[in-house]
């Protein structure tokens, strides 16, 4: 089905279809603070993405805005994309990586994808994944409106960005994981909350799996 509220088939850039993974038993809860604009948010949010192939996942996702200011010359984040142990992750999960010269406003695009999940949330995967490799895989401005619209008609959510921008909901559900993030003494992103463990940063496969199959066996 083609047009407004259709969702798109979606593949990663190394060609991997991911889909939703039906389960009898109850989903796992993970919750994961990020921002379109954070680098080891798309190492976390591309760790999640394998992983819901395996486990029933019931992903909560929550929006922060870190860099408001950006773009500037004070939050340019040249210094995370430089770091050694960020290139490590990204060639460990073999993930694209053409970054932008400066890191992007995100605020229309965070607004966009709450948007998409209050009212559409069948196609949030694609969407969501398509604005990560835009940032990071190919170096797109998505704090250009004219981006953003392009990332959200190639993923079937075009229809949305108006309300995105000019209705309450949205902005009340955003600053509600401000709030949450609050809660928990959240310092920076990513972050993790496994059932009810959490985990600050790009946290390695392996730990998550440990940390899944604890989840799943009722924490046993």
């Amino acid at each position: 089905m083609d047009g407004a509220g259709a969702c798109r088939m979606w593949r990663t850039s190394r060609g991997h279809l991911y889909t939703a993974t039906m389960r009898c038993e109850p989903a796992v809860p993970v919750t994961l603070f990020f921002d379109y604009n954070c680098p080891f948010c798309y190492v976390a949010s591309h760790r999640l993405e394998r992983l819901n192939a395996r486990y029933g996942l019931d992903v909560l996702w929550r929006f922060l805005e870190i860099r408001p200011n950006a773009p500037s010359p004070e939050a340019d984040g040249a210094d995370q994309l430089n770091q050694p142990s960020l290139h490590a992750l990204l060639r460990e999960d073999d993930l694209p990586w053409h970054p932008p010269a400066a890191l992007p406003n995100t605020r229309r695009a965070l607004l966009l994808a709450q948007t998409v999940l209050l009212y559409r949330r069948p196609c949030f995967p694609a969407f969501h994944h398509t604005v990560f490799h835009a940032v990071f895989g190919e170096g797109r401005d998505i704090g250009d409106t004219a981006v953003l619209n392009a990332l959200a008609r190639e993923s079937g959510v075009d229809d949305l960005m108006t309300t995105a921008w000019g209705s309450a909901e949205p902005v009340e559900a955003f600053l509600s994981h401000v709030q949450a993030a609050q809660e928990l003494d959240l310092a920076n992103v990513p972050a993790l909350v496994v059932a009810d463990r959490p985990f600050q940063g790009a946290v390695s496969t392996d730990l998550l799996e440990q940390a899944l199959e604890q989840a799943a066996r009722g924490g046993a």
